[in-house]
């Protein structure tokens, strides 16, 4: 049976840390009819966050998919973490996601971490509405959440409520489409309201917002436009298609308040999700690309006849087995049927298949394209990994993740637990790609790396709860890397005679510094055969293995091009092995001879501080080599933008506390690689020393 897809909504709710995003989803889950009883998050229990330490600490770190009704519509509510050390979650919710609601806090506004997921939206080109919560807050105020989203996200917000009375006296909202009130009692119901005229003080300012609604809404259709523009009356079923029209097309995001906690104004967010945000078809198609990566110009069509498409976009583990969380994109995915992993070339057996709410589920025979589902035990599957049809293979744009910037040294803090560390460890990296772990081979350390210090710290967490391993934790160590500054030209010879056949091999080669961002390039420019064609790979292969360890401090080199421009060999002597060992203590040469330097991970640090600690602020941003880029004023206080080497950060939340008396905010996302200054340099140098004669 092919269900009606124009009666889905693949929605996602972003939101900065505490504006309530949570609760919001609770309301939703409650008003489908899908929980009873309501959680609440500041008594610690709430069905989205089902994890030990998202109850704790009482923020979102793993999105749940739930699926739920409203209005005979299905809504999957995809669940995601505002904290900037997660934002490779928010990143991989919305490649999934047909549409958004950006959830703000009325009384904090736009913060830094709700522009870093607004910009991660606007990239992924997410449809979205706004919901300004919190109204019942003290200090709260619509009209300058309203203000700030013109001003510091850039967007265009339209709005379609008005808040009804002022923090306590929060009781409702003027839907200014229907020009009516809705006015909720004091029992905490969110069904007990009732729907009322205007209120008399409230009749102008509705006026004037209705007036602007319509104006920027007939903009969308030349025909309506000009009816208005006679003065007719525009009925409310075309100025919805209209809005539908802008909201899809990003032109502008249809705005409401409320408040979640106190159960006021959550309908109509969801009736302007139905209203509003795109069905799976209204979505520009997933394009697919090749097994090397490239478009292949062809595109996933949400069809149930078409073949499959699915993108795993999530790995949890929870108590029932590993649950891989899936959207398909286009054809059916039914129990039983064998699906090709093209990132492993593996295909694998559909076990079960579940829809899922929060933290129970029900089994389905099958789903199809629209349809967000868990698949149940699958065994070699990762986050971004695209499951096809395997008679007709393709791959969906893979997912990109950033690059970890930091590291740290753990060990079980009980002896023999080595191997369930280990154990632990793997699974926690298929969930998350941000995650690494790697074992040092000198010292034979586990070496884990992530986003940030909160990253790892959570990390820690999920061991010793989920997995019940205590570890002990190493100084943090700051990704370096190493590059050269001058161009060398050099020659290595390699000769060994020892009886029997020798080794011979003779190579002129280039070093140069490449372009930033350029990784290791190799070129070979050698004519007349003196290094037979056979032995170029080989010569790349010595060169490739060796940028691994710089010469300084033995961390990678990055941006470095070589060239080979001559050489020699023997007719019996010459080998590829005698190529690869000529490459690697050529390295080793001149590398030393090509003015190498130390670089360093410079992070774009944005602060948020009230207006009278600025000084103190930015003084402190200068100690830690920080180079400020801009800072703006704001109702709230001023925020400061700075790119600061990350060695220079650690500790920072607990700083910036302390200067501004609890009330500043900074999130830090990485930037570039540069150079350090002597004494930095000398002081990692000094460090990599003692760390090798340790080991």
């Amino acid at each position: 049976m092919e269900k009606d897809l124009t009666r889905y909504r693949n929605i996602g709710i972003f939101a900065h840390v505490d504006a309530g995003k949570t609760t919001t989803t609770e309301r939703i889950l409650k008003l489908t009819g899908r929980i009873h009883k309501l959680g609440e998050v500041h008594e610690g229990e709430s069905t989205m966050d089902f994890m030990d330490q998202e109850a704790e600490r009482g923020i979102t770190i793993q999105s749940a998919a739930t699926s739920c009704f409203w209005k005979e519509h299905q809504l999957n509510i995809i669940d995601t973490p505002g904290h900037v050390d997660f934002t490779i979650e928010v990143y991989r919710s919305l490649k999934v996601l047909d549409g958004g609601v950006g959830v703000f806090c009325g009384s904090g506004g736009v913060e830094p971490q709700s522009e870093t997921n607004w910009r991660y939206a606007n990239d992924s080109k997410v449809s979205r509405l706004i919901y300004i919560n919190k109204l019942d807050r003290t200090g709260a105020d619509f009209y300058r959440v309203v203000k700030q989203v013109e001003n510091v996200l850039g967007a265009k917000p339209l709005v379609m409520t008005l808040p009804i009375g002022t923090e306590n006296d929060f009781v409702g909202v003027v839907d200014i489409l229907t020009e009516k009130a809705y006015i909720w009692d004091d029992s905490g119901d969110p069904e007990k309201y009732e729907i009322t005229d205007v209120p008399a003080d409230m009749v102008d300012d509705v006026a004037t917002y209705r007036e602007m609604m319509i104006e920027t809404a007939v903009e969308q259709d030349d025909d309506l436009m000009e009816k208005y523009l006679e003065g007719e009356e525009i009925s409310i079923d075309d100025l919805k298609r209209c809005i539908r029209t802008g909201t899809r097309k990003l032109d502008f995001f249809p705005t409401y308040g409320g408040s979640s906690f106190k159960n006021k104004g959550v309908q109509l967010v969801l009736d302007a999700v139905v209203d509003y945000l795109p069905n799976p078809k209204e979505v520009p198609p997933q394009p697919e690309v090749d097994l090397e990566g490239e478009e292949t110009g062809s595109f996933a069509i949400v069809d149930p006849e078409a073949p499959l498409r699915a993108l795993a976009f999530k790995i949890m583990d929870d108590r029932f087995g590993a649950l891989t969380f899936t959207r398909i994109y286009s054809g059916t995915l039914s129990k039983g049927d064998t699906v090709l992993n093209t990132a492993t070339g593996k295909t694998e057996r559909i076990g079960r298949l579940v829809e899922m709410h929060a933290d129970s589920r029900e089994e389905i025979e099958s789903a199809q394209a629209g349809d967000i589902v868990a698949i149940v035990g699958m065994k070699n599957v990762q986050t971004g990994h695209t499951l096809c049809d395997p008679k007709n293979p393709a791959t969906l744009e893979p997912m990109v993740f950033p690059d970890p910037v930091i590291s740290i040294a753990i060990k079980p803090k009980k002896k023999g637990m080595d191997e369930k560390l280990g154990m632990a460890l793997s699974k926690m990296v298929q969930e998350d790609p941000s995650f690494q772990v790697e074992t040092d081979e000198e010292s034979g350390e586990t070496i884990i790396k992530g986003m940030g210090e909160l990253h790892l710290d959570i990390k820690m967490d999920i061991l010793k709860r989920t997995h019940g391993v205590e570890v002990e934790m190493g100084k943090p160590q700051v990704a370096y890397r190493e590059s050269i500054t001058q161009q060398i030209s050099d020659t290595y010879v390699h000769k060994k005679q020892s009886g029997g056949s020798g080794q011979y091999a003779k190579i002129d080669y280039t070093v140069e510094p490449g372009e930033p961002g350029s990784g290791f390039q190799f070129e070979s420019k050698v004519t007349g055969g003196n290094v037979p064609r056979e032995y170029w790979p080989a010569v790349q292969k010595g060169f490739d293995q060796s940028v691994v360890k710089g010469v300084l401090a033995g961390y990678p080199v990055v941006d470095l091009k070589v060239t080979l421009t001559d050489g020699g060999f023997h007719p019996v002597d010459s080998s590829a092995i005698a190529f690869e060992i000529a490459a690697k203590a050529g390295y080793r040469q001149s590398l030393p001879k090509a003015k190498p330097q130390i670089l360093e991970p410079i992070m774009a640090v944005d602060v948020f501080t009230p207006e009278d600690h600025m000084g103190d602020v930015i003084g402190d941003l200068n100690r830690r080599r920080g180079m400020i880029k801009s800072q703006e004023t704001g109702v709230m206080g001023v925020r400061v933008k700075a790119d600061v080497p990350l060695s220079e950060m650690f500790g920072y939340i607990g700083d910036l506390r302390t200067m501004t008396s609890g009330r500043g905010q900074f999130s830090m996302v990485f930037d570039h690689y540069a150079p350090c200054p002597t004494n930095v340099a000398e002081e990692v140098i000094k460090e990599a020393k003692e760390r090798q004669a340790a080991a």
